[in-house]
C-alpha cells in the first residue's frame, strides 16, 4: 500500500476583505470573454454588475447566466454550456453559493472534453483535456466548493445527485472575500456554517485523512466553532464573517483531499428527492451520524471535543468525545436547525423512498470512508432516527 498522500488546491487564492476587486486582473490573464455563472439574488445585490465592471476595466468582455435557482442540475449545466459555446466565451467565473460554483465547474470541463456531465461520474470518463479557466467567487461561508475538485450535479431523469470528483474540476483561482457574505440571511448563515463544520469534521474523521488535511480540518473546526454563532446573531460582524470564510475555505481544502463520509452520503439523496438545500440536509444529519459513529472514532472525536471545551483540561477521551457530540447538538439547536419532519418532508413520501435513499447513499461511496460503516439496514434505521431527531442533550439516540 502506498504511504504517501496528495494535496490538491486551486493554483491561486485571493483571501480577505476586498479580494473581489482582483477578479478583472486575474480574468485578463486567463481569457478575453467570460461567462459569469450566478443567480437572481446576486444580480439584485449588485454583485454581478460589480463583477462585470471589474472585468470591463481590464478589457475582458462578459456574458451572464442567472439560471441557477436551487441545487445544481444537469439542466442548468446544459443551458449554461449552450451560452458559453454560442457567445464564444473562453473562461468561466462563478459568483454565488456552491450551486453556482458546481455548475461552473461542470461547464468548464465539458467545454473542452464534451459529453454529458453524468459521463464523468465514478471515473467512467476522465477529463483528459485542460478545462476552461475557472475563477470561483463564493458569497457564502459554507460549501467550500471554491477549494475542491468535486462537483455535485442532480440527474433530473432519475433524481440522483451525481458526486463527480476529478482534478479537472478544481477551480484555477479562488477569490474568497468575506464582504460578499455580509448579505447572507440568518438561515443561510446557519445552514452553510454547519455545512462547513460537517466538511471539517468529516475530513478529520475520514479513513482517508492524512496529516496535511488534519491541520486544515482542525483549524477550520476551531474557526467555525468560535465564530458561527456570532455571525448568525450579528450578520454585520465582519470579523466573524471573515473567520467563517477562512474556516469554510480550509474545510473545503481538507475534505476534497480526505473525502467526506456518512453525513454527505446520506445527505445527497435527501437533496435529490426532497429538494432540501445541501447545507440544511447536512446539518440535520450531523449530530445523529456522530452519535452513530462515536464508538469507532473516540480519540479523534475527543480532539474535537477539546476544541469545543478548551477549559476542561483533563477529561478522558471518552468524555471529550461526548463533549463533541453534545456540543454539535447544542449548536444545531441554537441555530434553529430542524429535523427532516420539521423541514416539512411528508412521512409517507419519506417511507416510500427511504430504502432508495439508503441504496443511493451507499452507492455514492462516501459512507465507506466513515469510521463506522453502516449496513444497509443500519442506514435505513439511521434515516428514521434523523426524521424525528431531537436536538437536545438528553435525547438518547442509537
Amino acid at each position: 500500500m502506498d504511504n504517501f498522500a496528495i494535496l490538491r488546491t486551486p493554483k491561486t487564492t485571493y483571501y480577505g476583505r476586498n479580494a473581489f476587486q482582483n477578479v478583472g486582473t486575474e480574468a485578463a490573464l486567463k481569457g478575453k470573454k467570460a461567462l459569469i455563472i450566478s443567480d437572481k439574488v446576486m444580480e439584485r445585490l449588485g454583485y454581478v454588475k460589480e463583477c462585470q465592471l471589474q472585468l470591463t476595466k481590464q478589457g475582458v468582455q462578459s456574458e451572464v447566466y442567472l439560471g441557477v435557482l436551487s441545487e445544481p442540475t444537469d439542466q442548468y449545466v446544459a443551458e449554461a454550456l449552450t451560452i458559453l459555446i454560442r457567445e464564444q466565451c473562453d473562461l468561466v467565473i462563478s459568483l454565488g453559493g456552491g450551486s453556482c460554483i458546481d455548475t461552473a465547474k461542470a461547464i468548464s470541463v465539458l467545454a473542452t472534453n464534451g459529453g454529458y456531465i453524468g459521463d464523468y461520474m465514478g471515473g467512467k470518463k476522465i477529463a483528459g483535456n485542460s478545462p476552461f479557466p475557472h475563477l470561483a467567487i463564493p458569497t457564502t461561508a459554507g460549501t467550500g466548493s471554491e477549494a475542491t475538485d468535486v462537483t455535485v450535479i442532480t440527474n433530473t431523469s432519475n433524481d440522483v445527485k451525481m458526486m463527480i470528483k476529478q482534478p479537472a474540476f478544481m477551480p484555477d483561482v479562488a477569490i474568497v472575500d468575506p464582504l460578499l457574505t455580509l448579505s447572507s440571511p440568518k438561515n443561510v448563515t446557519a445552514a452553510t456554517g454547519v455545512d462547513a463544520l460537517s466538511h471539517a469534521i468529516e475530513a478529520y474523521l475520514s479513513k482517508k485523512a492524512h496529516p496535511m488535511t488534519d491541520t486544515l480540518a482542525l483549524s477550520a473546526i476551531k474557526l467555525i466553532i468560535d465564530h458561527l454563532f456570532i455571525a448568525f446573531n450579528d450578520g454585520e460582524n465582519l470579523d466573524a464573517r471573515e473567520a467563517m470564510s477562512l474556516g469554510s475555505y480550509q474545510a473545503g481544502m481538507a475534505f476534497t483531499n480526505a473525502s467526506v463520509c456518512l453525513v454527505h452520503g446520506m445527505s445527497r439523496p435527501i437533496g435529490a428527492l426532497f429538494h432540501v438545500p445541501h447545507g440544511i440536509s447536512n446539518a440535520m444529519l450531523l449530530p445523529a451520524v456522530l452519535e452513530f459513529s462515536k464508538e469507532a472514532c473516540i480519540d479523534r472525536l475527543a480532539d474535537i471535543g477539546r476544541i469545543f471545551d478548551p477549559e476542561n483540561e483533563s477529561p478522558s477521551n471518552l468524555e471529550a468525545a461526548d463533549v463533541a457530540v453534545r456540543s454539535v447538538k447544542a449548536l444545531c439547536r441554537q441555530l434553529n436547525i430542524p429535523n427532516l419532519k420539521g423541514w416539512g418532508i411528508d412521512q409517507e413520501a419519506f417511507e416510500n423512498v427511504v430504502e432508495k435513499m439508503a441504496f443511493d447513499a451507499i452507492d455514492s461511496g462516501s459512507p465507506g470512508n466513515n469510521p463506522r460503516v453502516p449496513t444497509f439496514k443500519e442506514l435505513v434505521e439511521l434515516y428514521h432516527v434523523c426524521y424525528t431527531y431531537k436536538f437536545s442533550n438528553e435525547e438518547k439516540v442509537l
